[in-house]
């Protein structure tokens, strides 16, 4: 169980949640002294507002916490969260029911994340008792999922190169018993091409990660991961400003392991695929170069209109991969464009399928999970700004415009089977929100694992 949970306390403050036209209602019980006091704080029903009621002893007797009207049409039901940040230390209970309990208990646990691998933080020593009816195990599966996100992504590129990555892959295959496979040096470049070749430039040799779990009799789900552990934009350069946060280009590496995490810890009924090309895209002698052609692993020729877009190159050959053994579905994660920033900003991450019901269901479960995503189109008449007079393909669009459906568009060329999906994560909060501490963030996790225990459990 997640530390911050447990099972039941009598001493436990009680959370009111209140709302102006709830607030004579949720605070009845309280005495005439609680009252006063409210009154004197000057309490009044904004969202996201709270008071610390004492009682007679001068210890803390409530806690009112405001919430979004039940009507308003747009609710943060991860607003609970925000408390774990401003209650001193102790044990508290929801004494009413948020907008909902599940993700507000969930919130709690996400709030109270710290990254303490370079120095010691402050405990915040908060402990929520369960609500009635949530499944305390699943939180913390998806808690758990989300710490080793967080930690991966927040992990500067220093120690966090292909080898710690692949070290990362490894640590998770041996707490859940699954197989890994890593293909490395003459074979990488024999066998994945573009990888090899995104990777040519460091001195931290680029790689290749399978890991494989689950009975081969069952469903298999192919989950594709980016793992860019940094991106200098190769010999097309990035500025200063645009390399500053570039070690959360492995997020959709993270996320694929975190999702997996969920997936194998709930012990779905799924023949499990995570695979992760990892690479640092750098500068040197060895560094790929702008107009150089690299056959891929399915055989499609590449020319490279940009180093900077290395992401989808590496992605190519991984998805080659994952459609060799027809699964049901490949998922791939992948912190890919800043033009799905500009589009959707870095709390919406957009998706793209050509599958319809697919896009409806994890729609559907995005939306109950307040993990937002949003679909956009693979635009087919957009593929002629892929192409090359000396290749089969551009690795980037002409013209620049509609830049995350023409990445999305390239990768689809690599695609094999009926049901895939491709998400272009931001995997990062700018700024701290209830239950998203300012820094990593795993995006569209919980509602692919929302839907495949629909699916599967």
């Amino acid at each position: 169980m997640h530390p911050i949970f447990v099972k039941a306390d009598k001493r436990a403050v009680p959370i009111f949640f209140v709302t102006a036209a709830n607030f004579g209602k949720a605070t009845r019980d309280l005495g005439t002294r609680e009252h006063a006091f409210i009154k004197t704080a000057g309490f009044e029903p904004t969202a996201g507002r709270h008071v610390l009621v004492p009682n007679e002893a001068g210890k803390l007797a409530c806690v009112l916490f405001d919430l979004e009207e039940t009507n308003e049409p747009v609710k943060d039901l991860f607003r609970p969260g925000a408390l774990v940040n401003v209650l001193p230390p102790g044990t508290y209970r929801f004494a009413n029911k948020p907008h909902d309990a599940r993700l507000g208990a969930l919130a709690f646990a996400l709030g109270s994340y710290q990254f303490t691998r370079y120095r010691n933080a402050q405990s915040r020593d908060v402990r929520l008792v369960l609500p009635d009816g949530v499944d305390g195990e699943d939180l913390t599966r998806i808690a758990e999922a989300s710490t080793l996100a967080r930690d991966l992504i927040n992990t500067p590129s220093n120690d966090m190169g292909p080898t710690d990555l692949e070290a990362a892959g490894r640590g998770l295959a041996k707490r859940h018993g699954a197989k890994v496979q890593v293909t490395s040096g003459n074979k990488l470049a024999k066998e994945f091409p573009l990888v090899a070749a995104v990777g040519a430039g460091s001195e931290r040799a680029p790689r290749l990660i399978d890991i494989i779990w689950g009975k081969t009799s069952d469903p298999k789900i192919t989950l594709v991961g980016k793992g860019v552990c940094f991106d200098t934009g190769g010999l097309d350069i990035k500025p200063d400003t645009g390399m500053l946060n570039m070690k959360k280009d492995m997020g959709g590496a993270a996320t694929a392991y975190a999702l997996g995490h969920m997936i194998m810890a709930r012990k779905l009924r799924i023949r499990l695929r995570i695979i992760v090309p990892a690479v640092e895209n750098s500068i040197s002698g060895t560094s790929f170069r702008p107009r150089d052609v690299y056959k891929s692993r399915k055989g499609i020729s590449v020319e490279i209109g940009n180093t900077d877009a290395e992401g989808r190159l590496i992605l190519a050959d991984a998805l080659a991969l994952a459609s060799e053994d027809k699964p049901a579905v490949i998922v791939d994660f992948a912190t890919l464009t800043g033009a799905a920033r500009v589009a959707l900003g870095p709390d919406v991450p957009p998706f793209f399928t050509d599958d319809d019901a697919l896009a409806a269901e994890f729609t559907r479960h995005g939306t109950a999970e307040a993990d937002p995503v949003w679909r956009l189109p693979l635009w087919r008449p957009y593929e002629q700004m892929l192409e090359s007079k000396v290749a089969d393909l551009n690795n980037v669009g002409a013209g620049g415009q509609g830049g995350a459906i023409t990445a999305a568009l390239f990768l689809r060329r690599f695609v094999d089977v009926a049901s895939w999906l491709h998400l272009d994560i931001f995997a990062w909060t700018p700024s701290a929100k209830p239950g998203r501490p300012e820094g990593a963030e795993m995006q569209s996790a919980r509602a692919l694992y929302a839907m495949l225990c629909a699916r599967y459990s």
